[in-house]
């Protein structure tokens, strides 16, 4: 039986190889012209304990996990149990484990899947360097039908350092691990891949953002680490060394962003990346840019929240603080990347707007998009280059903060002569100087609201499928479980709406206007507890006919089936 896709979860402690095993089956899957989506899954002592790598395989694009896995194989089987609800099972499953390690957890037990056994640690045993995991990877592979042959090459390919031994006792583990699975039961093969892999990429949202960051001109980063943001800053630092750019790890949160600004001003366009309690902290200072009219970018890789929450899982539930967090009226942008290759896009466009406008930019994305990785074809290229407006000519006459009819005001370099103003976080006149005067403060409110409510975002304010009376506004990582439940509706001939909202501030009222024209409900769907996507809706937009929302937090995943069935059951 061959499926359009498969998926698989890899399980066992921390150290035991199944996150390797993990992007080795999704680079062999590559390999052979498929496409595929990972995502990791670890307890909240981020190292150690116990590890997951959860894998979905397809013949065509897919950015996110379906609704159930068709294989598990457990190494070990410390602490699964912890997170079996992460890893929905059901009697067309099949779940292998090591007899040496006893049996299944309760709760895997329990979802009434089929078993089977692979001795991995007898077989180790009886062969001096073999690994469990590459025996995992074997037996793995075999199932779901991917060659030796791409399997056997990714290997070659990625030990190529370790030398030809290393090389030799892992094909050996993957060959015996192949033999074991003849003897195992079915589960789905996959069909044929695509012929041409030369222009996809094997990415994760995190990388994606990096690159988008220097595609967009960032040449300054400083941020202290945190969990799931930290791999933006490992990617960005020896990218930016290339480009004659600088990372800074800071002493914390504060220091980072406040050092942004600092490059900034001085005409370095600048970014810091953090998760929701790093945010917290940077908020004072985000409102520091927006009074001096700095341009910065801040990416929040959002994590289940309150305070240091369940940092390795994924949560939409920092919407309010990067909308409402920071003190007095501060207009300011917060965008979101729809999937793991639009964090490319969206970042690049972030660094656009916030040089154009002078002002700060939040990028929310989270953990499910920022530490996935994913096969994905290449993003097309796009042209957003950070263009900050300056004087074409300065003396005495210049005012850093004049009153345009666009609110943006050219912005000149320290150091420049006639270009000299005082930037701090004091209300100031249209020369910058330090102003309690009433007109003063009114002006500059409505200057630095005008430049963000003015300016013209294009199309790019969201993604919009499909026809019908029926929408689903939503966004974020939410955004690919609905693309692929209307999917599913839309091959029983039912067509529903998708608004997948990039740009959360500033509203765009008129433009949701049109894109919900004819519609007569809508569901919002998200992950947060509260519902603060569907309050900051009812807050700012008019929605037509009946409105449902269907919420919940982290860190379980939302899936399509649950998404389909809201839809269906509201018919």
């Amino acid at each position: 039986m061959t499926a359009r896709s498969v998926s698989v979860v890899l399980t066992g402690s921390g150290g035991s190889g199944v996150m390797t095993a993990g992007e080795m089956l999704l680079g062999a899957a590559a390999r052979a012209g498929l496409y595929g989506y990972m995502t990791r899954s670890s307890g909240p002592q981020i190292r150690g304990g116990e590890a997951a790598a959860m894998i979905r395989l397809s013949t065509t694009p897919i950015s996110s996990h379906t609704d159930r896995y068709d294989l598990l194989l457990a190494i070990d089987w410390q602490n699964v149990g912890r997170f079996a609800a992460e890893m929905p099972l059901d009697a067309d499953s099949l779940v292998i484990g090591d007899p040496a390690m006893g049996e299944a957890p309760k709760e895997v037990i329990a979802m009434g899947a089929r078993d089977a056994e692979l001795p991995m640690q007898q077989l180790c045993k009886e062969n001096k360097g073999w690994r469990p995991n590459m025996l995992a990877l074997g037996a793995v592979a075999a199932l779901i039908g991917l060659s030796e042959e791409h399997v056997i090459g990714l290997i070659q390919k990625k030990l190529k350092r370790k030398g030809e031994e290393a090389i030799t006792l892992s094909v050996d583990a993957v060959k015996a691990g192949i033999k074991a699975a003849n003897e195992m039961p079915a589960v789905p093969k996959l069909g044929e891949g695509g012929a041409d892999v030369s222009n996809r990429w094997s990415i994760t949202g995190n990388e994606a953002a990096g690159l988008g960051a220097v595609r967009g001109g960032v040449r300054f980063v400083a941020a202290y680490p945190i969990t799931p943001g930290t791999e933006i800053l490992e990617w960005l630092a020896p990218s930016l060394k290339k480009l004659g750019g600088v990372l800074v790890q800071a002493e914390d949160e504060l220091a980072s962003v406040t050092q942004i600004i600092g490059a900034s001003f001085g005409g370095i366009p600048s970014l810091t990346a953090t998760s929701g309690p790093g945010l917290a902290l940077m908020m004072e200072s985000i409102g520091l840019a927006v009074a001096s009219e700095t341009p910065i970018v801040v990416i929040d890789v959002q994590r289940g929240g309150p305070s240091t929450g369940i940092p390795t899982k994924s949560e939409q539930s920092d919407l309010n603080i990067a909308l409402y967090g920071l003190h007095g009226d501060a207009p300011h942008l917060v965008v979101a990347p729809l999937s793991i290759g639009d964090c490319l896009f969206t970042t690049q466009w972030a660094v656009h707007l916030a040089e154009a406008m002078q002002t700060a930019c939040i990028v929310l994305s989270d953990q499910s998009i920022g530490q996935s990785r994913a096969i994905i074809d290449r993003p097309a290229d796009i042209a957003f280059i950070a263009k900050r407006e300056i004087p074409e000519k300065l003396d005495e006459t210049y005012r850093r903060y004049a009153i345009t009819a666009s609110g943006i005001s050219p912005m000149s370099i320290p150091g420049t002569p006639g270009g000299q103003y005082c930037a701090d976080g004091l209300e100031h006149s249209p020369k910058g100087t330090p102003s309690s005067l009433a007109d003063d403060h009114y002006a500059q409110m409505d200057k630095r609201l005008r430049k963000i409510t003015g300016f013209n975002y294009g199309d790019h304010w969201a993604e919009i499928e499909g026809q019908g009376k029926t929408a689903v506004l939503t966004w974020g990582s939410c955004s690919s479980p609905v693309q692929e439940a209307i999917g599913r509706l839309r091959e029983t001939g039912k067509d529903v709406r998708l608004i997948a909202m990039r740009l959360l501030s500033p509203a765009q009222p008129e433009k949701l206007a049109a894109a919900l024209e004819g519609v007569e409900r809508v569901l919002v769907i998200e992950q947060s507890h509260g519902g603060q996507f569907y309050r900051y809706l009812r807050a700012h937009y008019d929605l037509p006919g009946e409105v449902k929302s269907f919420r919940r937090p982290g860190p379980l995943p939302m899936r399509p089936k649950e998404i389909h069935d809201q839809l269906v059951d509201w018919s």
